[in-house]
């Protein structure tokens, strides 16, 4: 084992016993075991920076290490007044200067994920397991030369075998054919086919990511004569005026969003009974701080709020549903961000209860889509943007006018229109927006997708939709994936209930899933699948690790992996 990667490794393990083991851990060690200061929650960006200071005139030389990364070395510009080479011009001046690994002169970042083919069943690992793997474990890592190049600066090289190098073009699909095999590439390289393996809890696709405590982050550093180095970080001052920690990053938290989306929500009959009883932010008791945690967080609730709403009845056996108005504060307790109206049930309590509930979630300040005041108006996309994310959210009833009530004079859910849709999906994607199709589709009591969704589902995929979820579903469902406009789209035919009280039909309908997706800087990158399992008729609550490998099995056979 290389001595920097044991003294990584070393203080990984101590941090469990001790936050004062290992010298400064809010920094990465470098070989020499000096703490960094890196800082990466600053936003940003990695290789824009400001003109040279007047008062410097000699051009000097950069050299580049031939072991930066890739995506580094492509796009980075420096100062007016420094050039960049591999080979300097006059390798003694005083003038000469290196960009390289290390952290005695700090000046980046670089973040890198371990993966897999996204149908495995794995969570996590520790700090000790990958670099067991870096010594030669039960099958090698597979990685760019590139990447094993900026890892071996930095922890050494790795053992004999431990490594299968691939092109990176072709990591994916080798990957694919092996769903045990972990592989290494850089964050800014991640796509919806892979899953990201946290390392001691600590994953990149999360907005609580501590950088310090994660393994796979890599300091960039300059070098060279004192003055000339002062004199280029004199100059080298990004327009946001950030810390020299903040120059070069691949993972720049300003630019990264995360969005929870939900299942069913109803709060009604033994749900809404358990709220009058138990408290009404009870059912989130559990999950309240996975759904504040995203950035945005979307709820498809399909029933309307209104003054005159009964008490609830557990045992209730007619279908036409209301919600009292105090059970908002449920949805306000989650973190709200968008509502989805594509439900069954939104005009169950009639026209004036649909504008009510309009009216308060107008008062909360939260956006809503797949429904509104008129057809016109619930048929629009609800465009957002977040940390320079453009999402466009688009939504429908695909039952029917029976279900969906809009029309020009008419409030409620909106019947979908797929010719209408497809055009719509592809307007929005050629505007710069990453659209985002939600159904409330027919409801089927079984993990594999039927013949009616798979089709719905990939037209507005292939139109153009990063992503495509089913609200309607009462138990999970599986999943594909859809290659269009050269990006993959995620498709998930239903996620199950969120709050929610059916589940006496099947024991599946005790299961279900948030799904947390992550933007980032324009791109979608992927889907964390988060598995939550039914208490009692109105809370969920995380599965364990066996009730999530039984789950993501009985789902990724349904959905032919």
């Amino acid at each position: 084992m290389s001595s920097n990667l044991r003294r990584i490794l070393t203080c990984f393990i101590l941090l469990a016993f001790s936050l004062s083991a290992c010298q400064d851990l809010t920094a990465p060690l470098n070989p020499a075991g000096e703490p960094a200061a890196p800082n990466p929650d600053q936003p940003g960006p990695a290789q824009v920076f400001a003109p040279l200071m007047s008062s410097v005139s000699l051009a000097r030389e950069i050299q580049l290490s031939e072991n930066l990364p890739d995506s580094l070395t492509s796009a980075l510009t420096l100062p007016a007044g420094f050039t960049l080479t591999t080979t300097l011009s006059q390798p003694g001046s005083p003038q000469a200067l290196r960009l390289e690994i290390g952290s005695q002169n700090p000046v980046g970042l670089w973040t890198y994920a371990l993966v897999q083919a996204f149908p495995s069943r794995q969570g996590g690992i520790s700090a000790a397991e990958l670099s067991q793997a870096w010594q030669g474990g039960p099958q090698p890592l597979r990685l760019s030369q590139n990447t094993l190049n900026v890892l071996s600066a930095w922890w050494g090289a790795p053992a004999e075998g431990a490594v299968l190098v691939l092109p990176a073009a072709d990591l994916l699909t080798s990957a694919w054919q092996d769903y045990a095999a972990w592989a290494i590439i850089p964050f800014d390289e991640l796509g919806p086919r892979w899953k990201v393996l946290s390392i001691e809890g600590q994953s990149p696709l999360h907005t609580d990511f501590d950088p310090a405590a994660y393994l796979l982050n890599v300091p960039l550093s300059a070098a060279g004569e004192p003055d000339a180095l002062a004199n280029l970080l004199a100059a080298w001052q990004p327009a946001a005026g950030l810390p020299p920690t903040q120059r070069l990053l691949n993972r720049d938290p300003a630019r990264l969003t995360t969005l929870a989306m939900t299942g069913v929500t109803a709060l009604v009959r033994a749900t809404a009974a358990a709220m009058e009883t138990q408290g009404v932010t009870y059912p989130a008791r559990d999950l309240g701080p996975i759904l504040r945690q995203a950035d945005l967080t979307h709820i498809s609730n399909e029933v309307a709020f209104s003054s005159d709403c009964p008490y609830p009845n557990p045992y209730q056996e007619g279908v036409v549903f209301c919600s009292r108005d105090s059970y908002l504060d449920l949805l306000v307790d989650v973190g709200t961000d968008i509502v989805e109206l594509s439900g069954d049930h939104f005009q169950d309590w009639g026209s004036d209860a649909v504008l009510h509930t309009l009216e308060l979630y107008k008062q909360q300040g939260w956006a809503y889509y797949g429904g509104g005041e008129n057809l016109s108006a619930g048929r629009q996309a609800l465009l957002v943007e977040n940390h320079g994310n453009r999402l466009a959210f688009i939504g429908c009833n695909a039952k029917g006018a029976a279900f969906a009530h809009a029309a020009d004079d008419n409030p409620g859910a909106v019947v979908c229109d797929f010719d209408w849709m497809e055009q719509e999906i592809t307007r929005l994607r050629a505007a710069g927006y990453l659209p985002i199709a939600t159904f409330q589709h027919f409801e089927y009591y079984t993990y594999d997708p039927q013949p009616n969704q798979i089709e719905d589902f990939g037209r507005l995929a292939r139109a153009g939709a990063v992503i495509v979820s089913g609200s309607q579903a009462h138990q999970p469902q599986g999943m594909a994936f859809e290659t269009s406009q050269g990006a993959d789209a995620f498709l998930h035919y239903g996620l199950g209930n969120l709050f929610f009280d059916q589940y006496d039909l099947s024991p599946a309908c005790r299961q279900a899933f948030i799904d947390r997706h992550v933007f980032y800087n324009g791109r979608y990158l992927g889907v964390e699948l988060l598995p939550i399992l039914f208490e009692d008729y109105a809370r969920a609550r995380p599965m364990t690790p066996a009730e999530t490998d039984d789950l993501l099995q009985s789902v990724f056979s349904a959905s032919g992996w």
